[in-house]
């Protein structure tokens, strides 16, 4: 009896551990890279499809590369957005002085050839160490060239598309394409993050 139980054991074991640990299952829309114990992070992509691995020794990761929608609205909430995939109005001063919160959307893909660099010299939380940080920088700056009048009205496309040239010109070289920069709000006043500094 105890025989039996320890074989079912040994073949249960085998199942979960080794037979699951050997197939990388990439669904659509993902890609999958590996991490080898002997040869770090490994360069080859993984498009979707099954995958074969060696257990114990290599850990797959997945990435999404469709399109990110890094929502900037008064209505994130960090604790409530598992993905931390936005962010709260960006506080900035235009050229005339005025104070504004920016709200909007900024449109984000990975470069499916580049997510190993990624992995390997970013981490998996790029969003808080790259993307967030440089969102906030870049609007701030580029609201500080502009009047008001210019940002909420007359010059928005121009506004934009000079964001997203800006943005581009941070994110490409790391691997992030910038699709495109929607504004939808403008405010004024501090928002939640300013109000705490």
């Amino acid at each position: 009896m105890a025989e039996e139980s320890l074989d079912k054991l040994m073949y249960s074991f085998v199942v979960e551990d080794v037979l699951k640990g050997v197939f990388i299952h990439v669904p659509p829309g993902y890609v999958a890279t590996v991490y080898d114990l002997g040869r770090g992070v490994l360069k080859k992509v993984l498009t979707p499809g099954l995958h074969l691995k060696v257990p114990f020794w290599q850990r797959a990761k997945l990435f999404n590369t469709q399109t990110l929608e890094y929502s900037i609205s008064k209505n994130f909430d960090p604790e409530l957005n598992v993905r931390r995939l936005g962010d709260e109005p960006v506080s900035a001063s235009t050229s005339d002085g005025k104070k504004i919160l920016i709200e909007g959307t900024v449109l984000l893909r990975l470069d499916i050839h580049q997510i190993p660099a990624i992995w390997q010299n970013i981490g998996e939380d790029f969003v808080d160490k790259i993307v967030r940080p440089t969102i906030r920088s870049r609007f701030r700056l580029i609201a500080s060239r502009h009047t008001y009048a210019d940002i909420a009205s007359s010059k928005r496309d121009e506004v934009e598309q000079e964001m997203k040239e800006e943005l581009e010109r941070i994110f490409y070289p790391r691997g992030i394409f910038v699709e495109n920069v929607l504004l939808s709000e403008l405010g004024g006043g501090k928002g939640k993050r300013e109000e705490e500094d």
